[in-house]
């Protein structure tokens, strides 16, 4: 994989010795190396911020067969990542796949920068696959690793990782089209927190599109950033029933949509009939919902999954054909979109 950070080959370069002397001084192996050597190349490494792997990259080359899956999304709500009914189905496909390979997986929440570079040193991981990078501390922890990562969702630039994400602008643009056609001009649009080359900005801008193609005008007051979690999202549909300037919603993530409906329905709003809703994800919450949720569909396991066989393909020396997969989306009709145009 190539590197766009700091390699051991750079560090015995600027040391002027060999890689394996720099290696031996990484894995404390000092015997053969003067105290003022291992002091230069130690003072290279942390000036240069290079993180090892520090157990399975060593001269023998030992492979420990775990994989690390690694959100670093910072929680905002109590509980783990694994209590999201997406990432629940992402490692359901991920898990499935490397017990099929014969590999196994460590899942864990990273908070800050020190906490990935830590993990990453300390334990004997053969590859990572991350979730929630943006251009921002993670991403150079990471752009400073031999680990090989696979990026899930990621819109950074660069070609060090592999990475498989969705048609997200696609998916925003299908979802507002689809209000629109039913008639809908009055659209808002709920979100957890937008961040800059993120799949939230991509969804966001695919409804801003679908706007501007029907000649609707943008409004900066129908745009929601919330919280996640459903007490949340039930209290913002509560709020929302006492707007009386819209007709629809477009919600980025379907246990928000759910949510949202339940706080609607609780203040006496009927759905579809007074509001419109659309889901993204098509998860089992949108089958479950009264009314059953209109959503934009995207295959969560088979993501997992993807990523999975990626990383592997490239540990056991395969070839990988596309190093960015990019995964289709589609809307599902059920009931929870009303077509005014017909009244």
């Amino acid at each position: 994989m190539k590197k766009n950070g700091i390699t051991i080959k750079d560090i015995a370069k600027e040391a002027g010795v060999s890689p394996t002397t720099v290696s031996n001084v990484i894995h404390k192996k000092y015997e053969h190396v003067s105290p003022e050597t291992v002091k230069r190349i130690e003072k290279i490494i942390e000036e240069k911020g290079y993180i090892p792997n520090m157990l399975a990259r060593s001269l023998v080359k030992r492979n420990s067969k775990i994989i690390g899956v690694i959100n670093c999304l910072i929680p905002t709500a109590r509980g783990s990542f694994i209590q999201d009914p997406f990432h629940t189905v992402f490692l359901g496909g991920v898990e499935k796949e490397l017990s099929k390979r014969g590999y196994f997986i460590m899942l864990r929440t990273v908070n800050d920068k020190d906490e990935l570079i830590s993990l990453l040193k300390t334990w004997n991981l053969d590859g990572v696959i991350v979730t929630g990078i943006f251009e921002d501390e993670f991403y150079e922890a990471l752009l400073n690793t031999d680990i090989p990562v696979v990026l899930i969702d990621s819109y950074v630039d660069g070609d060090k990782f592999l990475k498989v994400g969705l048609e997200d602008f696609k998916g925003g643009y299908l979802a507002t089209r689809y209000l629109i056609e039913k008639g809908h001009r009055e659209i808002l649009f709920v979100s957890p927190k937008i961040k800059p080359k993120g799949v939230l900005e991509e969804r966001l801008k695919g409804y801003k599109r679908a706007l501007e193609d029907y000649g609707i005008p943008f409004k900066s007051e129908h745009i929601y950033e919330h919280g996640t979690r459903v007490e949340e999202c039930i209290e913002l549909g509560r709020k929302l029933s006492k707007r009386k300037d819209f007709t629809a919603i477009f919600v980025t993530a379907d246990i928000m949509a759910a949510g949202i409906m339940s706080g609607l329905i609780e203040m006496g709003v009927k759905i579809p009939e007074e509001v419109s809703i659309v889901g993204f994800d098509d998860l089992d919450i949108s089958l479950i919902t009264s009314p059953r949720l209109t959503t934009i569909h995207q295959d969560v396991e088979v993501k997992g999954t993807i990523a999975a066989r990626m990383l592997i393909d490239y540990l056991e020396g395969k070839v990988i054909k596309e190093r960015t997969v990019i995964l289709p989306v589609r809307i599902v009709e059920r009931e929870s979109v009303r077509d005014i145009k017909k009244n």
